[in-house]
């Protein structure tokens, strides 16, 4: 199989880039720095970039919306974010977070407009994490524990399965969902890396049911079969791929989020494309995001 191109198309020099989701109402591709906490917004059409600072100390993740504002997570709160006019207001507060230093990190909204989101130990250590579903109401409920670092969230077309990461343990996970896909009745490890310490990081689904992910410090990104198995490895000119999403009109370029982050300045020297955002053209084909039911 030969290699594809790979294209710069925001050469953002992002300390933590995360959550590229395609919008595709105004054909536009949503982003975020987590640490220089920023919501970016490219137009491919134009090759235009805005970016729009945020309070706080962490920048976790994006979500869309039916009401077109973005739902996104700051430190341990969710807000609705006006994009145009940056205006914020407040919508849940992580519950149950009592151990110091925790953060809201990787979320998806599955099929019936719920958010579920993990949160993460700063100190990338300790299994002070969680994951959470959130329903349109508000309400914030703790699905399980002992998570070190959330990431990799994305659902299977059928809307049965989940996948969920936890990169400090190395190990992505898929679980079941019950018949109402609000309840996890099942935990089994999809790829386990603990042995390498390899660090599966953000996660998509494609048209065919088939996981990418991005390998943070691993400069690639990957594609399992439904079986688990590896069936594309496309390496990336950037050691620290975070995540990833498909977007166009048709759905059919690859956009990956990058780090600066962790980077000595000689390889930063040496790697120009750090914290950039790339752009892989004919590798597969997306599926549409979902909205955030508010």
């Amino acid at each position: 199989m030969t290699s594809p191109r790979i294209e710069c198309v925001h050469q953002a020099g992002a300390q933590l880039g995360e959550t590229p989701v395609w919008d595709s109402r105004l054909g536009v591709l949503w982003w975020i720095d987590i640490e220089r906490p920023t919501l970016w917004q490219l137009d491919p059409a134009t090759g235009r970039t805005r970016g729009l600072a945020q309070p706080g100390t962490y920048l976790g993740s994006l979500a869309l919306t039916r009401s077109r504002r973005h739902l996104v997570a700051r430190d341990l709160d969710l807000l609705f974010l006006d994009p145009e006019t940056g205006e914020a207001e407040l919508f849940a507060t992580t519950p149950d977070e009592t151990m110091p230093d925790t953060r809201l990190n990787d979320g998806r909204v599955d099929a019936q407009g719920k958010l579920w989101i993990g949160t993460m130990d700063n100190g990338l250590s300790e299994g002070k994490g969680g994951l959470y579903r959130v329903d349109p109401d508000g309400r914030m409920t703790r699905m399980f524990g002992d998570v070190i670092v959330s990431n990799g969230i994305a659902f299977d077309p059928g809307g049965r399965h989940m996948y969920f990461t936890d990169t400090r343990r190395y190990i992505t996970y898929r679980l079941t969902l019950d018949a109402s896909g609000e309840v996890v009745t099942d935990r089994e490890v999809f790829a386990d890396y603990s042995a390498t310490g390899t660090r599966p990081d953000g996660a998509c689904i494609d048209a065919d049911g088939c996981l990418w992910q991005a390998f943070f410090g691993g400069g690639k990104v990957v594609r399992y079969a439904p079986d688990g198995r590896i069936d594309r490895e496309i390496a990336l000119p950037v050691t620290n791929p975070t995540c990833l999403c498909f977007g166009g009109s048709d759905l059919r370029t690859l956009y990956v989020t990058s780090a600066n982050k962790f980077l000595s300045p000689d390889q930063l020297a040496a790697e120009p494309l750090a914290g950039a955002v790339l752009a892989i053209d004919g590798v597969g084909q997306g599926v549409p995001e979902q909205l955030f039911d508010a």
